[in-house]
């Protein structure tokens, strides 16, 4: 009777560990064009020199491998196949446009599209922003003003949210780590694309870790007040990227 048991669970973790392999990967398929075929990178080289040329100092460009078909992450993977387009003398309506669709990139950017459907994201589904307007899939890093463009965060982010872009005579100190310090930029179960939950946030910077059990904040009048509400809403730190008064005030 032992035996058959000890048989039985080998085979049942033979089987889950089977399942595991086979959904550990997903499976991508290019984007199809009625009546267009497949005809590879290098015929949309002939007229796209310049995006081509580009494309090799691509983040995207690291997932290339040689060869011609969209599986290799060419041009078509993202845009679908060409025949069409080439034949039509480059028409934009016979190739698909991923700046305008963002269910393109979530094809492959599957953990990205979920946060989107969070409660706070910025609104690229609803079709005001496009993956676009942050990344660059054809140059450089995909993040706009990253890699060799020695762009802070705060000034990528600072082209749309401007009033958070400064200069301040007092800044916040985490504004110069990046703004992904606080914010999860594709969405966030919290307001305000927050990383982390009200006060929490900013007890993982801002406490005082005493001898005593637990953390002081403050004094008892900053404790009270962070039970009724958070650091930015309890009627102090309201600027929190920064202030031209001091230490994120604004009275």
């Amino acid at each position: 009777m032992l035996g058959r048991v000890a048989l039985a669970v080998a085979v049942l973790g033979i089987a889950v560990a089977a399942i595991s392999c086979a959904t550990s990967r997903t499976i991508v398929v290019a984007p199809s064009i009625p009546g267009a075929t497949f005809i590879g990178s290098e015929s949309c080289a002939e007229c796209h020199a310049k995006i081509n040329q580009g494309f090799k100092t691509a983040t995207h460009a690291r997932l290339k491998a040689p060869g011609k078909n969209a599986e290799n992450v060419g041009c078509e993977s993202c845009h679908g196949p060409g025949s069409v387009h080439k034949e039509s003398g480059g028409a934009r309506s016979t190739i698909i446009n991923p700046g305008k669709s963002p269910e393109s990139c979530f094809q492959c950017h599957l953990d990205v599209a979920a946060r989107f459907r969070l409660p706070s994201h910025h609104p690229v589904l609803e079709g005001k922003l496009s993956c676009n307007d942050c990344h660059d899939p054809h140059k450089g890093s995909a993040i706009i003003g990253g890699g060799t463009a020695l762009a802070t965060e705060a000034e990528t982010c600072g082209r749309c949210h401007t009033a958070q872009r400064g200069p301040f005579v007092f800044e916040h100190e985490a504004v110069r780590e990046g703004c992904t310090t606080c914010h999860q930029p594709h969405g966030s179960v919290n307001a305000r694309m927050l990383t982390e939950r009200s006060a929490t946030l900013c007890m993982k910077c801002h406490f005082q870790q005493q001898t005593a059990a637990g953390i002081f904040i403050g004094g008892q009048e900053h404790s009270s007040r962070l039970t009724r509400g958070t650091c930015w809403s309890a009627g102090c730190h309201e600027a929190v990227h920064g202030s031209q008064i001091g230490t994120s005030l604004r009275f």
